[in-house]
């Protein structure tokens, strides 16, 4: 082998290199979700909740056509006991420019009963500049919120689909279900489906394993 093919494959080695270190300090939610495993998403949910839990499910979406936006977001395996109080103080959902920073709890992209929610929004289509009181009257604003809700639709019907996971779920966030219930018209069917069973042991049995189906109404 000559000189000429060990550079080539010098050349090549470095590249491959410089990429994957590109790739590493690049922001998580501008990756490709195939590329991104479970430990790194739970590392970057535990950075985003400045806690040690895991998350329960998480969703990583882009959306492109009029406008262009990507989203991570996450459903904590269990409720803060201020979920409904404070509303200051709440840090959920930041917003992104085209990767610039702009804001921490960005209320209007969220309907409140789904404030357990917690993720990274970015946008390509919002002013820099954007303030709190220009986002309220934003129309862009509204078609990102209104995806977000559908995903995180999809992502608690997900959950459902595995009992235990759900029953977990329930236990956690049924207030905000129950409060969806009354202030998302668009959506107030789903959620009650979602919200008409529960998995809870029979009356008066503590067996964990005889699950039975129960209306919420007889809980």
């Amino acid at each position: 082998m000559d000189k000429t093919d060990d550079k080539k494959k010098k050349k090549i080695k470095e590249k491959y290199t410089e990429d994957e270190e590109l790739n590493k300090t690049k922001p998580i939610w501008t990756r490709n979700a195939d590329d991104i495993s479970s430990e790194e998403y739970g590392e970057f949910y535990k950075s985003l909740s400045n806690g040690w839990e895991e998350h329960l499910a998480v969703k990583h979406f882009s959306v492109e056509g009029q406008l262009e936006f990507r989203a991570l977001l996450f459903i904590p395996k269990r409720a803060p006991f201020d979920l409904f109080e404070n509303k200051k103080g709440k840090n959920n959902i930041k917003l992104y420019v085209r990767r610039v920073f702009i804001m921490d709890n960005c209320e209007d992209l969220i309907p409140e009963y789904l404030n357990f929610v917690k993720g990274v929004v970015d946008s390509e289509d919002l002013p820099l500049n954007i303030s709190r009181e220009m986002l309220q009257q934003n129309k862009i604003l509204k078609v990102i919120r209104k995806n977000l809700v559908k995903k995180i639709m999809e992502l608690i019907e997900e959950i459902n689909e595995d009992k235990d996971n759900f029953k977990k779920f329930y236990e956690q966030f049924s207030k905000n279900l129950k409060l969806g219930i009354h202030e998302d018209s668009t959506n107030r069917k789903k959620i009650a489906w979602l919200s008409r069973y529960v998995h809870l042991p029979p009356r008066g049995t503590s067996d964990g394993h005889a699950y039975t189906r129960r209306t919420v109404s007889e809980v």
